[in-house]
């Protein structure tokens, strides 16, 4: 079966590549930030050198941080999906904290069916 492919789903492919582009430099930035080219990254790399240089410490503490309200958020997702396992929503959050939001867009995209639960 062809799959067919609308200008909307080309919209969707190549919004997804360029959040995975800006995630990825900010994540190079980030763990390594000696190896970032930022001369070749115009002003934007001229910002990220500018944080990185004098703001750090700063940066690094905050990839933290919003990792971790992230993951507090996919605990809420996950209640309000009615996931009720408790492995299954550590490993969500646990996830979702490595992760981040590549993760949480897929938490929040679930749509959980409509059959009883078994208990």
């Amino acid at each position: 079966k062809l799959i067919k492919c609308t200008c909307h789903h080309l919209c969707q492919i190549l919004n997804l590549i360029n959040t995975d582009c800006v995630f990825i430099g900010f994540q190079w930035t980030v763990f390594w930030p000696r190896d970032v080219p930022y001369g070749l990254l115009g002003p934007l790399g001229a910002l990220a050198k500018h944080f990185v240089d004098y703001h750090y410490p700063v940066v690094w503490f905050l990839t933290w941080v919003i990792h971790l309200f992230e993951a507090l958020f996919a605990l809420k997702a996950c209640s309000d999906k009615g996931i009720d396992s408790t492995s299954t929503r550590l490993l969500w959050i646990a996830q979702t904290f490595l992760f981040g939001l590549t993760s949480l867009c897929l938490l929040i995209k679930y749509k959980p069916d409509g059959r009883p639960k078994r208990q």
